[in-house]
């Protein structure tokens, strides 16, 4: 177990379980952040085992006033935390997986002042009951980081088959076709790569709605784009196609191209329909490329910087694993500091999956501290 000592004390000790990929769980003790190993994916028996045994160990340091845990009420993480609150006397707090995000960089830059945080990632249950992940929230600073408001957000993307689509990107570029109207260019697309059954099948499905949940996640848009361009039909690795459209979307920027941009919007649909017309020219896929790293980007920037604006809020923070990509963060922070916003990334957390615990943590001890104030207050008002 690793140390990390925070500008600021938080204001109770809390255990946090951490997230369900990359899984990592993290003691907060005043100033001083307690991390367990990384234990891995907790669809794992031998990762859920070894979480278990971090857990005990944290706690073994020192009592704890709560235990922190994502909204997902069936990862092994939140099972684990009500198990463990219950056996302890203390509340199990359950934390949105995005809030999290922009909390844990709050935590680790001890910023006082209220925030615009810009999570993206593949995906997190959003306190609605539906998949997030690319959201644009409102976050109290330091002590109040436990007040929150998702205050935008990308469109909504259909998933054909659910969790599949996250690994098969032509799924979701086929989506994109059924949202523009252009159904029946599916099959003929889709099927000389995937075949002609699968290309029927999910032509039916979204044309019937049938198991095709809708996800705001960048990593999903992501996964589309990389579809509509023919650089991934099914990933092997995590992140694979959004990586491949970032090494494209890199050469396009070294040799200084600058491709036409919509105007700003969080809805992608056109943009990534329109990169069906891409020629199968290695040049004009890196344009293309690059010309969705920068319309994303433009997007978040507008919308962040009007509700920054609009709430008297100069500082926007940057969470979730989507911020790996550099021709991204790198053109988002350079238009949001135009617009005369301080910008703030993780620093030694990461900004995946691995570093959600510590938020996880500082937004629990934040809704201990004030549920205890309120109780003093309580008190004292029937005295």
């Amino acid at each position: 177990m690793n140390a990390l000592v925070l500008p600021r004390a938080a204001a109770a000790p809390v255990l946090a379980c951490g997230a369900y990929l990359k899984n990592r769980a993290a003691r907060l003790d005043g100033s001083r952040v307690t991390w367990s190993a990384e234990h891995g994916d907790l669809g794992d028996a031998a990762a859920c085992a070894a979480l278990e045994r971090s857990a005990d160990g944290l706690l073994a340091m020192g009592s704890v006033h709560a235990v922190a845990h994502d909204l997902h009420p069936d990862f092994h993480s939140t099972r684990l935390a009500a198990a463990l609150a219950e056996r302890l006397g203390v509340p199990a707090i359950g934390v949105q997986h995005h809030h999290a995000h922009i909390a844990a960089v709050i935590a680790e830059q001890g910023l006082v002042r209220p925030v615009i945080g810009i999570a993206l990632d593949g995906v997190g249950l959003g306190s609605d009951g539906t998949a997030w992940g690319g959201e644009i929230l409102w976050v109290g600073g330091a002590l109040q980081a436990h007040r929150w408001e998702r205050v935008a957000h990308l469109a909504p993307l259909r998933l054909p088959g659910g969790d599949v689509a996250a690994r098969e990107p032509w799924r979701l570029a086929a989506a994109v076709l059924h949202a523009q109207g252009r159904d029946a260019e599916i099959e003929p697309r889709f099927a000389p790569v995937t075949g002609p059954q699968a290309a029927r099948t999910l032509h039916t499905m979204l044309q019937r709605g049938l198991n095709c949940p809708t996800s705001t996640g960048a990593g999903r848009w992501f996964d589309a784009a990389a579809g509509a361009l023919g650089l991934s039909v099914r990933q092997s690795t995590e992140a694979e196609a959004a990586i491949a459209l970032e090494k494209l979307a890199s050469a396009a920027l070294a040799r200084g191209d600058e491709p036409t941009l919509p105007a700003p919007t969080l809805d992608l649909h056109a943009l990534v329909a329109s990169l069906f017309e891409v020629p199968d020219e290695p040049a004009a896929r890196e344009r293309a490329a690059l010309r969705f790293h920068l319309a994303l980007a433009d997007g978040l920037a507008e919308v962040t910087a009007t509700q920054a604006a609009a709430r008297g809020v100069e500082h926007v923070v940057f969470g979730g694993g989507c911020f790996l990509n550099r021709v991204l963060r790198e053109r988002l922070a350079l238009l949001l500091k135009r617009r005369g916003l301080a910008v703030h990334a993780p620093l030694a957390v990461p900004c995946g999956d691995a570093g959600l615990a510590l938020g996880q943590a500082w937004v629990a001890a934040c809704s201990v501290s004030d549920a205890s104030a309120a109780e003093s207050v309580a008190s004292l008002e029937t005295h």
